[in-house]
């Protein structure tokens, strides 16, 4: 038998706001930020940059260039994903070559997202240093790629998924574990 459980809180709005600064920190330390452009992943990876982008800026004492990629049609699974798959926008509003790139996910499984954005990125140029920045690291990783700045590293179980939750798009701000919890006889 298998039921529904309620969504474990691993961060609340002020705790996602805390890890943001944190990873903003972590973003100014890292590099020089003179020619830095954070790009995120639509879907929650576009408003996590933009407000990284807003406390990076506040740092440095200007802008950061700020853009997002739909690696829809960058998926390793693209034939399995539909007839009619819902294509976003990928901006990037500055030429990417010879700049400091900072991709920003909401989390990190298995790296299928982030080779698909790494393939798309290639396209617009050849940065001189990309990097990884993820709100949530859930481990489970499939292919060999790592987060420079994680802002919270959780294992979750089978079955169970790391939910970003961002104002723009859910109403709330926070992040929480989702899924089945396995009761009973097998």
């Amino acid at each position: 038998m298998t039921r529904e459980t309620e969504p474990h809180v691993l961060l609340d709005a002020a705790g996602v706001e805390e890890t943001l600064a944190q990873l903003a920190d972590g973003i100014v330390s890292g590099g020089s930020t003179h020619d830095l452009v954070l790009i995120g992943i639509r879907r929650r990876g576009v408003e996590l940059a933009e407000r990284l982008s807003v406390l990076v800026g506040d740092r440095v004492g200007g802008p950061v260039a700020t853009g997002s990629l739909d690696i829809t049609l960058y998926r390793d699974d693209f034939g399995q994903i539909g007839s009619m798959p819902l294509i976003g926008r990928t901006e990037i509003p500055v030429d990417v070559t010879g700049r400091r790139v900072v991709i920003v996910d909401d989390v990190l499984y298995t790296g299928r997202t982030i080779r698909a954005a790494l393939n798309e990125i290639s396209d617009f140029g050849r940065p001189s240093r990309i990097e990884l920045c993820v709100l949530v690291d859930r481990g489970g990783r499939e292919l060999p790629i790592q987060a420079d700045y994680v802002g919270l590293s959780q294992l979750v179980a089978d079955g169970e998924h790391v939910e970003v939750r961002v104002p723009e798009q859910d109403d709330e701000f926070c992040v929480r574990v989702v899924g089945a919890d396995r009761t009973g006889i097998e």
